[in-house]
């Protein structure tokens, strides 16, 4: 059984970070780090979150709303919008199957029961899957002693 630090060793990314280079790139950066963890995730909790074409389509969503939102054409800005809703809707769904994920992991490898906030997975998507990742070694600690209290 691996450490359960396997996976935030790998991602290795502080949620502050995460924010700061969505800031700076102007939301580039997530798409990069969402292509690139994902397949993390997939691979060390075995089980498939989405797959490239899935992540793809959001690149394509917000790349597409970005060249669109600025050119001052009503009918393009309504798509612009569109495919801004589009993205931030795909955004979701990969942090609900990553919280899924995750919680399922948690519990067949260590036997914590890792309840993930559902309100917050929706409002702050991967910036909260990568704050639990982090967090994933308090929980187990947290375990640890809720266990020794009640054994």
């Amino acid at each position: 059984m691996s450490s359960i630090n396997a996976l935030r060793d790998k991602i290795s990314t502080k949620t502050w970070t995460l924010v700061l280079l969505t800031i700076a790139t102007v939301g580039i950066y997530p798409l990069m780090w969402l292509y690139r963890s994902n397949k993390v995730i997939s691979e060390i909790t075995a089980v498939q979150t989405v797959g490239d074409v899935y992540i793809i389509c959001i690149a394509i969503c917000a790349g597409l709303n970005g060249a669109f939102v600025g050119t001052g054409e009503d009918s393009l800005v309504i798509l612009a919008v569109l495919l801004w809703i589009a993205s931030a809707t795909l955004y979701v769904v990969w942090a609900f199957k990553a919280k899924k994920a995750l919680e399922e992991y948690c519990l067949n490898q260590y036997k914590i029961d890792l309840r993930m906030n559902g309100l917050y997975t929706f409002i702050f998507t991967m910036y909260y899957i990568n704050y639990c990742i982090n967090d994933l070694e308090e929980a187990e600690r947290k375990h640890k002693i809720l266990n020794q209290k009640f054994a």
